[in-house]
């Protein structure tokens, strides 16, 4: 049998993932913080056992590798995907500094914890990794330095990885979806209206017109043209059974276009495109 730990199992990419991975074969693991989605998962009848994990909790962390290992006897892990992420949004000159580093801490830091902690694992099932990250890893938005800060740290830690399992034939593969019609979304809007009333006055002055139009017609550009999270689930599929998995994994058109057109140009032409689609070309502040 093979056995895949998937954090962030709870809802959205990593839900389908865990499913689809199920579905297929693979006795999942599924990483969840809270007992409501672990019955949520039980009750789809796969191959599907959850797993509660707090990434930002290195006690946890420990928690469950002792159970992952008391399930796999005598296997080895063959498959680890870190999918646990929150996005942070808001102006980086008033961004609560506690909110940074909150960001950091999930997507970033708890990604490594969890894969320091698994390996003995991986090594054991001669398995490989799989980590989330985001056109945001490449493509830096404005509003969004937050949440791409963290998913740069994601492509850098695992090209460094990538290349540091090599001599042990463990691949690292990074997925790289654009815009997904997942809850994360909406998790996003409802934080912000928290980090705003975080803010000064000056932030809603200075930023609050160009921001609330932004989240507008994110929201909007999801319903629209977001890839469902199942495209997501395939990659994760590939990358986890093909005998030569890719490095990257690009999901949805737009993060085709941003790969292939925006990282070629040159950054100012990038900067007025970018500012143009989000009105801030078009704003004179004073101050």
């Amino acid at each position: 049998m093979k056995y895949i730990l998937i954090t962030g199992a709870s809802s959205g990419i990593g839900r389908i993932s865990a499913i689809t991975l199920a579905k297929n074969g693979f006795q999942v693991l599924a990483g969840v913080r809270k007992e409501e989605d672990a019955q949520k998962l039980r009750d789809e009848n796969l191959n599907i056992t959850p797993i509660f994990i707090e990434v930002t909790n290195q006690d946890s962390i420990n928690e469950a590798f002792n159970k992952v290992s008391e399930i796999l006897g005598d296997n080895g892990l063959y498959g680890l995907v870190n999918n646990a992420g929150i996005a942070v949004a808001g102006p980086l000159e008033f961004l609560p500094i506690d909110r940074l580093r909150h960001q950091l801490e999930i997507n970033v830091i708890g990604q490594v914890a969890v894969i320091q902690k698994m390996l003995p694992l991986i090594r054991k099932g001669k398995g490989r990794i799989v980590n989330t990250s985001s056109i945001a890893g490449f493509t830096a938005f404005p509003f969004k330095g937050a949440y791409a800060a963290s998913k740069f740290a994601v492509e850098g830690l695992s090209d460094s990885l990538r290349r540091e399992l090599r001599p042990w034939r463990i691949p690292v593969s990074i997925i790289e979806p654009g815009v997904i019609k997942t809850p994360i979304w909406q998790k996003s809007i409802n934080l912000v209206e928290d980090i705003v009333a975080e803010m000064p006055p000056e932030a809603e002055k200075y930023y609050g017109v160009v921001y609330r139009n932004l989240l507008e017609r994110t929201l909007k550009r999801v319903e629209r043209s977001g890839a469902v999270p199942e495209q997501v689930a395939k990659a994760i599929l590939h990358a986890l059974t093909s005998k030569n998995p890719q490095t990257r994994y690009l999901v949805g058109k737009d993060a085709h276009f941003l790969s292939k057109i925006l990282t070629k140009l040159p950054d100012k032409i990038v900067d007025s495109f970018i500012c143009k689609r989000v009105g801030l070309d078009k704003c004179e502040f004073e101050g």
